[in-house]
C-alpha cells in the first residue's frame, strides 16, 4: 500500500500537537450580519391569535410610508447583527432575531463625527444600552429607542464577514484549525450594508453597501489573534468605504427632500 508522505507528516504533527497540548488551536468565525431588508419588512407583518401569518408586508404598504423627518436632522446610529452574534472581540447585546453591537472595535469617534459633519445634519451619535430594548425582532424596537433620544432618522448598519482558505468558504460560526494551514492564500471578505430610516414612520430614505477584502498567506494564521486581525482590517476597510457611500446617499436624500422645490 502506497503511503502519502505529506499526509503522514501532517498526521504525525497533529498527533504530537494533541500529546503536547499546544499548537492546534481553532478560530471560530464571527456570526453573520443582519438581514437588513428582513428587519424592515417585519414591521408590516401581522400575526393572529394562533401565531400564524395572515398579512405579510406588501408593496402597497411601502408606498403608504411618508417621510416626516425634519432638517437639519438628528441621526441615531446603530450597528446590528444576526441574533446571538459573537466575534473574537465583541458580543451582541439583546435577544431575538437581531442583536446590537454597542462596543466599537472597527469604528472610531472620528467616523461618527464624519457623519455629524454632513450637510443638514444637526447631530449624529450611536445608541447605547440605556435606550435599546433587550429583545430586538424588528426595526420598530430600534426606532423606539431612537425616538427616546429625539432622533429624526435611524442609521442602521451591519457587517457580514466571510473567510476563504484554499478555495474553501468558511461561513459564520465555522471553525478554522490553526497551526497547520496550507501554504495558500487566505481571504477575509467583509460587506458593510446600511439603511437610513425615518424614525417616525419607518420610511426608508436610502441604502448603501460596500465590500472590502484582506488577503494573506494562510500559513500566517498561526493563532486566533492573527486571524482576527485580518477580520478587523477587512471590516474596518468595509466600514470606511461605507462612510463614503453614505455621503453619496445623503446628497441624494437632500436633493430629493430638501433642495427639490416640488417636494413639500
Amino acid at each position: 500500500m502506497k503511503i502519502d508522505r505529506q499526509s503522514c507528516a501532517v498526521g504525525v504533527l497533529l498527533v504530537a500537537c494533541i500529546l503536547l497540548g499546544f499548537g492546534c488551536a481553532n478560530y471560530v468565525t464571527p456570526g453573520p450580519g443582519a438581514n437588513m431588508l428582513a428587519m424592515a419588512e417585519t414591521e408590516g407583518i401581522q400575526i393572529n391569535s394562533k401565531d400564524t401569518l395572515i398579512d405579510d408586508y406588501t408593496i402597497k404598504d411601502s408606498f403608504k410610508r411618508v417621510p416626516l423627518a425634519k432638517f437639519p436632522a438628528h441621526i441615531a446610529i446603530v450597528r446590528i447583527q444576526a441574533g446571538g452574534y459573537r466575534s473574537y472581540t465583541s458580543t451582541g447585546y439583546g435577544t431575538g432575531r437581531f442583536s446590537v453591537l454597542t462596543g466599537h472595535d472597527i469604528e472610531t469617534d472620528a467616523d461618527f463625527e464624519r457623519i455629524s459633519n454632513m450637510a443638514m445634519v444637526a447631530a449624529a451619535a450611536p445608541l447605547n444600552r440605556m435606550v435599546i430594548p433587550p429583545v430586538i425582532d424588528s426595526v420598530t424596537e430600534l426606532r423606539r429607542a431612537a425616538a427616546v433620544v429625539q432622533a429624526d432618522m435611524l442609521l442602521a448598519y451591519t457587517i457580514d464577514t466571510q473567510f476563504n482558505v484554499k478555495d474553501h468558504d468558511i461561513g459564520p460560526l465555522g471553525v478554522i484549525t490553526l497551526g497547520f494551514l496550507p501554504n495558500q492564500e487566505a481571504h477575509v471578505t467583509s460587506t458593510a450594508s446600511a439603511i437610513i430610516f425615518d424614525v417616525r414612520t419607518g420610511y426608508v430614505f436610502g441604502l448603501a453597501e460596500t465590500t472590502a477584502r484582506e488577503t494573506q498567506m494562510a500559513s500566517i494564521w498561526s493563532s486566533a489573534e492573527a486571524v482576527d486581525q485580518s477580520r478587523v482590517k477587512a471590516e474596518t476597510k468595509a466600514f470606511q468605504n461605507l462612510l463614503g457611500e453614505l455621503e453619496k446617499t445623503w446628497k441624494g436624500i437632500l436633493e430629493t427632500h430638501v433642495n427639490n422645490p416640488t417636494v413639500k
